[in-house]
């Protein structure tokens, strides 16, 4: 099993990796093959399904998708041209492709959101055409938007994951156990592991770059949200909170009159810049998940700005030892929402952040997967039930609750041996089962839960 840092940590836009990216590397792939195919098409049509139809809206699906066929990519995402394409193709109808030239695409009609029953293969699905001039299918692909930006066509989606490449690695740990067994037959951290995998496909330099890149756009989001005030938008009036509590915070330091666990205060206001960023629209990275992507930088600048023996130059160990978690959770249960709830992803990101805290103050393996268990274990059962299918009522203030959860379970793992009772292996197949148990009204549909309990109007 493989999965580079750079599947599990991707730079991205917000508010959601599953309903914004994920579309919009869809209708990107549809771009390409269209292109690669005989047709000459007239125009495009699509439709979205299941969780991607009944909170669409409220996580910018439509936009992505339209994006998406015009030719934008979240990693280089560029808002001022993005506005400027949504107006001209809201107003003529067409979209202009590169290789493919001009095709007509009216949002209004073009663009269905179906609020049937979910396609088979996941809670996020989304049909891409090319018609021709009479309005007949030239082609057609079914796409699933799987969490964390993933996104797999229906032929792909029985397949094992294919990520940066098919090569050996030498440490291939499919499990936890396997990990833990690796670790100790090498003599080797989770760290050092998940590096020398990832150097069969990165060059040294190419991954310490990539690496140093994924944190500076992680601090950046945190450092934006910490400075940004104003209301979020999508109609609930939600108010940045994190430039003031963070004012207030910062008043107090120095003053001796602060109570102890103020810094969960720090460690929530860090999440939740983050996550204000996100709900905006801003620049941050999948931790695994946009929705989930405030927790992990959080509990980094926590470590880095909180505890005295941190260093920067640990940074990479941190990265590494998450990134060999969420592989392990994405691979065996899920880190979408809309398949198993929020505890797929602030569950998912609070094990990973554990797990990374644990390792950079540290821990042995066994400690580590501990920690990792230890986090994951309290949010099984987690909703996902945003209101107005908004990633900002629960998820803003959820994230700030799974960055404490990850630096307690982190704390707790540290203080004993590693041996305890529940392996992660076992606990991410509850996360999994649970998730498969749970009722879809609670898996991001906003048909439950807070999404029908709080007035959003």
């Amino acid at each position: 099993m493989f999965l580079s840092v750079f599947d599990i940590f991707k730079v991205g836009i917000g508010p959601s990796s599953s309903h914004t990216m994920g579309p919009m590397v869809a209708a990107g792939r549809f771009l390409d093959q269209l292109r690669a195919s005989p047709f000459h098409a007239h125009g495009l049509r699509a439709s979205l399904h299941g969780s991607l139809a009944f909170t669409g809206v409220g996580h910018a699906t439509d936009r992505a998708v339209i994006l998406g066929l015009a030719g934008f990519r979240p990693e280089s995402y560029d808002a001022a041209a993005a506005e400027q394409a949504l107006e001209s193709i809201r107003q003529t109808g067409r979209i202009e492709a590169a290789v493919l030239g001009t095709l007509a695409f009216a949002p209004e009609t073009d663009l269905v959101f179906d609020y049937g029953p979910p396609l088979p293969g996941h809670a996020n699905g989304l049909i891409l055409m090319a018609l021709d001039a009479q309005g007949d299918v030239l082609l057609q692909e079914t796409y699933y938007s799987i969490g964390g930006g993933f996104v797999v066509t229906e032929e792909e989606l029985g397949a094992p994951p294919v990520t940066t490449a098919a090569r050996p690695v030498p440490y291939p740990f499919a499990t936890a156990a396997q990990m833990l067994e690796m670790a100790r037959d090498s003599g080797k951290s989770i760290a050092a592991m998940k590096r020398a995998n990832e150097a069969v496909h990165h060059p040294p330099e190419a991954l310490d770059t990539g690496i140093r890149r994924i944190w500076q756009v992680m601090s950046d989001s945190i450092d934006r949200g910490l400075e940004t005030g104003g209301i979020l938008p999508g109609g609930l009036q939600v108010r940045r909170r994190a430039p003031a509590l963070h004012a207030a915070l910062q008043d107090e330091r120095g003053l001796n009159l602060g109570a102890p666990h103020t810094v969960n205060d720090w460690i929530s206001t860090y999440a939740m810049a983050v996550n204000e960023e996100n709900a905006a629209g801003g620049q941050v990275v999948t931790a695994p998940t946009n929705g989930a992507a405030g927790v992990l930088p959080a509990v980094i600048r926590y470590w880095l700005g909180h505890v005295p023996s941190a260093s920067s130059a640990r940074l990479p160990d941190f990265l590494l030892t998450a990134a060999a978690i969420g592989g392990l959770i994405k691979t065996n249960a899920s880190i979408s929402g809309a398949e198993a709830g929020c505890q797929a992803e602030v569950g998912s990101a609070s094990a990973m952040a554990a797990a990374g805290l644990a390792a950079v103050m540290g821990g042995t393996p066994e400690q580590i997967e501990n920690a990792a268990e230890i986090a994951l274990e309290h949010h099984l059962g987690m909703t996902c039930d945003p209101v107005r299918g908004l990633v900002q009522v629960p998820c803003i203030e959820r994230n700030g609750l799974g960055a404490i959860k990850a630096v307690s379970a982190a704390s707790l793992a540290l203080r004993g041996d590693g041996h305890h009772l529940v392996p992660l292996d076992a606990c991410i197949e509850t996360m999994r089962q649970t998730g498969a148990d749970m009722s879809d009204r609670y898996k991001e549909t906003s048909l439950g839960g807070l999404a029908v309990n709080v007035p959003n109007c």
